[in-house]
């Protein structure tokens, strides 16, 4: 079992308020100093973090409607997985991208090894529709700019993007949208784009997961803003996944969803997304990663990466979670 505890003391987690109080610019002077990678994905596929749900207000965590709010665990959760060569990255809101640069420079300090320098770090630009709110639909960019990405030397940014047909919400979401990757191309930056088809019921929104709704939406969404060249696209597994594929040539990165609480059937859809045709090149994926029940997050951050990057099979990577279950545990020391 993973002790977030054991891994993140509260001293570190006490000196980021410190800090934040004492030095508000530190944040970003870390991320001035983190070293970029060259290209973003080296071999042409990604194995990305997503850390941006506590700012939709989506918190739960299979019986735990509050597991996402304490922010000690979570952080150390996403420090544990961003320790792993096979992760190539993160997306967070601002937020937490301060915290994870500001530790990135309490190790710097400290002579130890950052744990962000050649990752690609994503700035999430659109929060607003908040999940359970009569306006979630209307999802205009309350994160960060394209330009503040930029400025804050980030390699990427994402936006979520879900079209509900009756509710008039989802068009200024796809204009902003649009708007958003347009400024991201003038400044050189890969959009990492969520588009989801959506429904509304008694019970709130929910996303259709069906190979002809993914399909139509994913020729929508590669045709928003003034070019395609640098746009990715994330998009949920579904039976039939190779209708989804065949139906662009942009880049598809699998989401995760909810955590199903074991490795297993995650690390399932995974291998049979990346095998549903060849645009297919990775996962940005959270709480499956995050909260793989009583699974070590590391561990399950290297059985993913391995199917991405090794094309393991679904064994191979299961196989592969003891000897990562536990190692590295003091790799934080540094920033105590």
């Amino acid at each position: 079992m993973f002790s977030s505890a054991e891994y993140l003391s509260a001293s570190t987690v006490a000196r980021l308020t410190d800090r934040r109080v004492s030095d508000p610019d530190y944040s970003r002077r870390a991320a001035k100093a983190r070293v970029r990678r060259e290209h973003l994905a080296p071999d042409g596929k990604l194995n990305l973090l997503a850390a941006d749900h506590p700012a939709r207000r989506v918190t739960k965590v299979g019986d735990d409607p509050l597991a996402m709010t304490d922010r000690r665990e979570y952080l150390a959760r996403i420090l544990r997985v961003l320790v792993s060569d096979a992760v190539d990255g993160v997306m967070a809101t601002m937020d937490i991208l301060e915290d994870l640069l500001s530790v990135d420079g309490f190790l710097r300090e400290a002579g130890g090894r950052p744990l962000l320098d050649g990752k690609v770090v994503v700035g999430s630009l659109n929060r607003g529709g908040l999940a359970g709110s009569s306006w979630e639909m209307d999802d205009p960019m309350t994160g960060p700019s394209p330009k503040t990405c930029s400025d804050w030397n980030l390699d990427a940014t994402k936006i979520l993007l879900r079209i509900e047909d009756s509710d008039a919400g989802s068009l200024q979401t796809l204009v902003a949208s649009a708007r958003a990757i347009t400024e991201a191309n003038a400044l050189g930056l890969s959009t990492f784009l969520e588009p989801l088809p959506a429904v509304r019921t008694d019970k709130g929104v929910t996303v259709t997961k069906s190979r002809e709704a993914l399909a139509r939406i994913a020729g929508v969404a590669s045709a928003l803003g003034d070019s395609s060249s640098r746009l990715w696209l994330k998009l949920p597994h579904c039976d039939g996944y190779e209708t989804v594929a065949r139906s662009t040539t942009l880049p598809i990165l699998l989401l995760g969803g909810e955590s199903a609480g074991d490795p297993a059937p995650f690390l399932r859809q995974l291998a049979s997304a990346m095998a549903a045709g060849p645009n297919v090149r990775g996962a940005l994926v959270g709480r499956n990663v995050l909260y793989p029940g009583a699974e070590d997050p590391l561990a399950m951050a290297e059985a993913a990466g391995g199917i991405v990057h090794k094309a393991w099979s679904v064994e191979q990577a299961i196989e592969s979670m003891p000897a990562n279950r536990g190692r590295h545990m003091d790799r934080l020391l540094p920033a105590r």
